[in-house]
């Protein structure tokens, strides 16, 4: 019998949106996992000098996100230790929590093809079991070039089948910001906090 499985998905979530909830809960049944993991980054290098919402909040919008799924888990592997939080550092720390899992780390295609310019992309490809990538409908990914950057990498990935959303955490910022309409890209618990801590009335990036 092989290892259960764990998903990993990180990001900042600033805020989480439906889109997010929608690629967990595909990721879970079609990778077969038995939990995953929220992985918030409190102040992701790629991020650095930009408006982020500070951590408490976002804490609690994932926390009210993810609570009707008894497979979510908000992580709290970044948030506990000092910054900047690589991904590899991050990948290398929940192996001691979790040795006897397989790992399978979750992401879009756009990040697939950006792995190369990640910090330490190499020792992070061999730092991960697995790899769950979303695909869109009719979506083909060439990995041909991606494959003589990152050796082995076509060994690892696992495609996931998810619904076409052009949903952002950007966008969500920018129509709270602008005062349009943007109640169902949201879970309503993330929803009434946005409305109730007035969140993203300044504009981010």
């Amino acid at each position: 019998m092989g290892k259960k499985r764990i998903g990993i998905f990180g990001g900042t979530f600033d805020p989480p949106h439906v889109g997010h909830q929608i690629l967990a809960m595909e990721a879970s049944e079609q990778l077969d996992l038995e939990q995953v993991l929220w992985v918030l980054s409190p102040d992701p290098p790629h991020k650095i000098g930009k408006i982020i919402t500070q951590i408490d909040l976002r804490i609690l919008m994932v926390t009210v996100a993810i609570d009707e799924n008894y497979r979510f888990k908000l992580s709290s592997v970044d948030i506990d230790r000092p910054g900047p939080h690589y991904v590899l550092d991050t990948i290398e720390l929940l192996q001691k929590q979790y040795p006897s899992h397989e790992l399978v780390f979750l992401m879009g295609g756009d990040s697939l093809h950006d792995l190369p310019q990640w910090h330490k992309s190499k020792e992070f490809i061999d730092a991960c079991d697995k790899f769950g990538v979303m695909r869109r409908p009719g979506e083909i990914l060439d990995l041909c070039e991606l494959k003589q950057s990152l050796p082995g990498i076509e060994d690892k990935i696992e495609f996931i089948d998810a619904p076409l959303l052009e949903i952002s955490s950007n966008q969500i910022r920018q129509l709270v910001f602008t005062k349009k309409p943007y109640r169902y890209y949201l879970p309503f618990e993330v929803y009434k906090i946005i409305n109730e801590m007035c969140l993203y009335q300044e504009l981010h990036d």
